[in-house]
């Protein structure tokens, strides 16, 4: 009832205040819920005891105070997934680099604006692996006044992609750890919290979207899985696609869309199909040999005056490592480009880096399992240590010995990046190395996938800033060959980008947000070995070009 009231509220303020910025008050209270799924029960750390949890609504231009209180006995910290935090990069969420965590019976005040940004994006946990439970959407209208540019649907729904575990998630990892090993894949995926039917518990249903026949819908789609990407496909129905991580795209169709973990695409669905049931699915894309859960989740869309007993008509998966299928949405994602909504890719680099990112293997003598090893994941062979000190502190009151700005902008060895021959140690470093720019510098960065232990997408999340895809590629990187076919002109903008298995992609962005940002792989577990790392952007002249201030009930370590 509480949540029904909730939902009128938000809705009446939409429509019944004037169209100045508004500022939108949350309250997450984070505590434990005893959740069934796939026939078993366990206690889960949720949002108001939700899961998913609670979306966030608020136009372009609103402020946004969500006070967090920590009920649980973890640490806990909430990352706005996509939000530029100009100048409020206290405000960012992840644990030891902007922010210490909010620690058991403690509450946090999040306040930022949201300025130049419409569409979807979504709020998680970013601490441990509490986002497996840990999330919800980010509902980013435009301003009052302001039309979509694609004809407005009759209704929207969020659609949120995940992943199950039956056991705890944080003793999967702790065992992962101390093993030196990979850990346990999920039991299921889920569809807006609900795996739908599975082999051993098919009584259960799912998720339902119902729908009028004639009407469209817009689907906000988002990915908050831990550690797979996956696709999405509706049984009978085209996909016209719209936005991908609050960017508008120039609109395509497709019956098949491929999302990774931090990623979000905007989709339209029209209702004209016969009177019916169809299989809506969610299913893994991984076109590496490395383990995934295979189950596909499945929900329904359901025309309203259709029987419930009418059977439903089914969609297959694609091939797990269907690569061609996952190219062709990725290939057709080009920016909107238009003179409202102009694509500003910086046409001139200042700084020019190149990253490896990729796995290795680093000694663990308890690690028996693992014959006393374990495996490790770094950018340019740098393995980022967290700090006990959050980084935006340090830098702000200029704490010394916490990090340092020598992160290299190259690799430190070259080598044949995707060939079936390892460089001769396997061996990562270790530091919390940071890499400095000055305000508005013109960025370039080329990330490359490497072979060693084995090729695979890395959905890289640069967190501060969105950027623009300008190429990408098989094998090595060309630097006197593959920059002549850049698209400078209309390349998709995002704030999460695959590193293609065995390839690279060259994103480019202006650092014109100062602050401390993190950018690291979006499959949890390739974070939890090191996959990360951060930029230091210095304060600019102008008055509107500095950090702002701490708030005074910014969490200490």
């Amino acid at each position: 009832m509480e949540s029904n009231w909730l939902r009128i509220f938000v809705l009446l303020a939409f429509c019944l205040f004037p169209a100045f910025a508004m500022t939108r008050h949350y309250k997450f209270n984070v505590v434990i819920k005893n959740t069934t799924r796939l026939c078993s029960s366990k206690p889960i750390v949720t949002v108001n005891g939700r899961f998913p949890g609670p979306t966030i609504y608020a136009r372009e231009d609103d402020r946004v105070l969500i006070k967090v209180v920590n009920h649980v006995k973890y640490n806990v910290s909430i990352h706005w997934h996509g939000i530029r935090q100009l100048r409020s990069g206290w405000a960012d969420g992840p644990a030891y680099i902007t922010q210490c965590p909010i620690q058991p019976g403690q509450s946090y005040v999040y306040n930022f604006t949201i300025t130049g940004q419409r569409g979807t994006l979504f709020w998680h946990a970013h601490i441990l692996w509490l986002r497996a439970t840990v999330h919800g959407a980010i509902v980013v209208l435009p301003k009052r006044g302001v039309p979509y540019p694609f004809s407005k649907p009759n209704h929207e729904a969020v659609v949120i992609l995940g992943e199950w575990w039956k056991s705890d998630t944080e003793a999967v990892i702790k065992e992962a750890l101390s093993s030196g090993l990979a850990p346990n894949v999920s039991d299921a995926h889920t569809i807006n919290g609900h795996p739908g039917p599975a082999p051993n518990c098919p009584s259960r249903g799912g998720y339902t979207l119902s729908v009028a026949p004639g009407k469209t819908y817009m689907l906000r789609v988002i990915n908050a899985a831990l550690n797979e990407e996956l696709f999405f496909k509706i049984a009978g129905h085209k996909m016209t696609v719209v936005e991908v991580d609050a960017t508008y795209v120039k609109p395509f169709k497709t019956d098949t869309i491929v999302v990774a973990p931090g990623q979000t695409t905007n989709v339209l669905v029209k209702a004209d199909q016969s009177f019916g049931k169809y299989m809506v699915a969610a299913s893994p894309f991984m076109d590496s040999p490395i383990a995934v859960d295979n189950m596909t989740a499945t929900a329904t869309l359901h025309y309203t005056g259709a029987l419930g007993s009418v059977s439903t008509t089914l969609t297959g998966a694609p091939p797990k490592n269907a690569t061609s299928v996952a190219n062709n949405f990725l290939d057709s994602l080009r920016s909107l480009n238009s003179k409202k909504y102009p694509a500003k890719v910086p046409k001139n680099v200042d700084h020019s880096l190149f990253f490896t990112v990729g796995l290795g293997i680093n000694p663990c003598p308890t690690c028996k399992p693992a014959n006393g090893s374990r495996v490790a994941a770094s950018i340019n062979n740098v393995t980022f240590v967290m700090p006990t000190t959050a980084l935006l502190q340090a830098h702000f009151f200029g704490i010394k010995g916490v990090f340092t700005t020598d992160f290299p902008a190259n690799p430190p060895f070259i080598f044949n990046y995707t060939g079936t021959v390892p460089p001769a140690s396997l061996a990562t470093t270790n530091g919390t190395r940071l890499y400095r720019l000055p305000y508005n510098a013109t960025v370039q960065l080329v990330m490359q996938d490497t072979g060693i232990i084995a090729p695979e997408n890395h959905p890289i999340h640069l967190h501060g800033f969105n950027f623009f895809v300008v190429g990408k590629g098989i094998g090595n990187f060309n630097s006197k060959t593959d920059p002549k076919n850049f698209n400078l002109v209309d390349p998709v903008e995002r704030n999460t980008i695959g590193v293609p298995s065995g390839g690279w992609v060259a994103i480019r962005f202006r650092a014109d947000n100062p602050g401390v940002w993190f950018m690291h792989c979006h499959l949890e577990i390739h974070t939890t070995w090191g996959l990360k790392m951060a930029f230091l952007v210095d304060n600019g002249k102008g008055p509107n070009e500095s950090l702002l201030p701490p708030p005074k009930d910014l969490p200490k370590c």
